[in-house]
C-alpha cells in the first residue's frame, strides 16, 4: 500500500475531485480527507497512475 499526503486537498469537494480521477484512473484507493491522504493498493505502477492522476486534477501528493 501506498499513502499519499495531499495537503492542498481541503474540502470534500477536493475529494470529490481526487476520487472522480483515481476512479478514471482505475486504482483502487481510500481518501482521508480528514488527514489529508489517499491510499493507493497496489503495486508500484498503480502508486505512479494514481499520482499522476492526483497531479493532473490539480493536487500535489507527497508519498508519506
Amino acid at each position: 500500500m501506498t499513502v499519499f499526503k495531499v495537503g492542498d486537498m481541503k474540502c470534500a469537494h477536493c475529494a470529490s475531485r481526487i476520487s472522480k480521477a483515481l476512479d478514471a484512473a482505475g486504482v483502487k484507493y481510500e481518501v482521508d480527507l480528514e488527514n489529508k491522504t489517499v491510499s493507493i493498493d497496489g503495486c508500484s505502477h498503480c502508486a505512479a497512475s494514481a499520482k499522476k492522476a492526483i497531479e493532473e486534477a490539480g493536487y500535489t501528493p507527497t508519498e508519506a
